[in-house]
């Protein structure tokens, strides 16, 4: 069995790398961080590499391709920390493709899909949402794994920026009483977000690996670099094993979303528990290797130290969706840490 992408994908994925390497170089990446602010500009790029509709179907104004070519993009962004919509407009999609009526398809999907009206998605909780990149959105999904998932043209809904550590992602508080409810039930939709999800964490988790081992292999104490400390080397070691092991079931989930749909829910929830933790526990890592200089401002790894954590808790933590894993395999959910 063949485990490695297509031609066709190693070429999105190498074509991503590239352009999100040029488009966010260090020093832009850090003014637009600080700034709080997008580049339009290169979501105006992305839209026209096709991106935003790269899972959609080509009758709804897409690429017709899967999850699998959605995750390669999503990792290649959080390797580039990349500031952009992207995620909640790929969110909104999904919930509206596997969730939506015909109609909210049809009104919806092309405008998602050409990143010219962008969506927005977010999970609900005790009647209101956190939803990433809800200001500006032309159509808002409010997701409700537990009631009545609903629909809303952005000027429709009560939209209230909420600052976060985040600052490479823009956040609000949604609220909407009157959308329209989507016609099916947007299990599917939850879990391939997460999927999505789990892919940008995979790709910040290697970036922040691959800045530690340049890091020890360059900084040198009693004349050694001190990669050759068992200390250092060790917890490099352990770092890859956690990304290796979170790519791992992040891809067989995407998998799974576009071969063996009835897998999904249950291995989505593995890929998120797994990244979320590696996220967070590879930047943490990542810090300690730096030493000093990675706890300044003036460093750049606590942008992915604070991506890693707010992505961890988006569309369900780690310590939820162990207890889903546990519910779906059948076994009493344990208390978890968060």
């Amino acid at each position: 069995m063949n485990f490695d992408f297509t031609d066709d994908q190693h070429a999105i994925k190498r074509t991503a790398r590239e352009f999100l390497a040029d488009r966010f170089k260090a020093e832009r990446l850090r003014a637009l961080a600080e700034a709080g602010e997008y580049d339009d500009a290169v979501w105006s790029e992305m839209s026209e590499l096709g991106w935003p509709g790269i899972f959609v179907p080509e009758e709804n104004g897409g690429q017709g391709l899967g999850v699998v070519e959605l995750m390669i993009v999503m990792e290649e962004l959080g390797y580039a920390l990349a500031p952009s919509p992207f995620l909640s407009n790929a969110a909104a999609g999904l919930a509206l493709l596997h969730a939506g009526s015909d109609d909210q398809r049809s009104r919806w999907l092309p405008g998602i899909a050409s990143g010219e009206a962008r969506g927005a998605a977010g999970v609900v909780s005790n009647g209101s949402a956190l939803v990433p990149d809800a200001e500006g959105a032309e159509v808002i999904v409010l997701l409700d794994p537990n009631g009545s998932s609903t629909v809303v043209a952005g000027s429709s809904a009560s939209v209230e920026s909420v600052d976060s550590i985040d600052s490479t992602r823009r956040f609000a508080r949604v609220q909407a009483g009157d959308g329209e409810p989507l016609s099916d039930d947007p299990g599917f939709a939850l879990a391939a977000a997460a999927v999505a999800i789990s892919a940008e964490l995979v790709g910040v988790a290697q970036r922040a690996m691959e800045m530690a081992v340049e890091y020890a292999k360059d900084r040198k104490q009693f004349g050694r670099p001190i990669g050759s400390y068992q200390a250092v080397s060790h917890r490099c070691a352990q770092m890859l094993l956690e990304v290796e092991g979170a790519r791992s079931t992040t891809y067989f989930a995407g998998w799974t979303a576009d071969n063996e749909p009835e897998t999904l829910p249950l291995a989505a929830s593995m890929a998120k528990a797994a990244a979320s933790d590696a996220g967070w526990s590879v930047t943490a890592s990542s810090l300690q290797v730096h030493g000093g200089i990675g706890f300044t401002w003036e460093h750049d790894l606590h942008f992915f130290l604070k991506r890693a954590k707010v992505d961890g808790h988006l569309f369900g933590s780690a310590a939820e969706h162990r207890d889903r894993v546990a519910g779906l395999a059948g076994l009493e959910a344990a208390a978890q840490p968060a």
